[in-house]
């Protein structure tokens, strides 16, 4: 399912100039256990291009986890550098990039992801698929109390969000890495 993006976010980040960028190829969107990561490595493979997640180059700029983020400085912190990370991401990336679950729900972000000309797959799972693959353990610091219920209360929140930005959707499920990258390449028009 391909569609037009919804145009109904205000524009609120002033210096991201879609004249002036490589932008990604494809960009991956979802929650916490869609497979963002091992789809987008195999689908940037696939392309014969780069791959970067933003979780890891946020990691990589604050010199610890994501989790560790957390406990320093707090969530106010981490969404701060994720925001400035995914941006940077956004204009200088051409292949393939996979934004940490919460990122759309930064405003920047958002607008940023709207201005791209880039294909952006909002990879769909449900909490039974999910919480198998991430295993609610420490290393997700939103997921720390009641896991599958705060799980399923981040979905509902940003599902919405998920979806307004997609240019298409991509049900997971079941289904292996490469039944799904071929979904995105059909499907995506890539």
């Amino acid at each position: 399912m391909s569609k037009k993006r919804d145009a109904t976010i205000t524009p609120i980040f002033k210096t991201f100039d879609s004249n002036n960028l490589m932008t990604p190829r494809v960009v991956l969107i979802g929650p916490p256990g869609a497979g963002k990561t091992s789809i987008g490595r195999a689908l940037a493979k696939s392309l014969e291009v780069d791959f970067a997640d933003t979780d890891t180059l946020v990691e990589a700029d604050q010199n610890r986890s994501v989790s560790q983020i957390f406990i320093d400085e707090g969530e106010a912190h981490f969404r701060k550098a994720e925001e400035r990370i995914c941006i940077e991401a956004l204009k200088n990336e051409k292949g393939v990039l996979s934004l940490g679950g919460g990122a759309v729900l930064t405003p920047g972000v958002a607008e940023a992801l709207q201005m791209a000309d880039t294909k952006v797959i909002f990879l769909d799972v449900s909490l039974a698929v999910a919480a198998p693959r991430i295993g609610f353990n420490r290393d997700r610091p939103l997921l720390l109390s009641n896991p599958r219920q705060k799980w399923q209360s981040l979905m509902d929140a940003r599902r919405p969000v998920y979806e307004s930005l997609a240019t298409t959707k991509i049900k997971v499920e079941d289904r292996s890495v490469n039944e799904i990258v071929s979904d995105i390449l059909a499907k995506a028009g890539i």
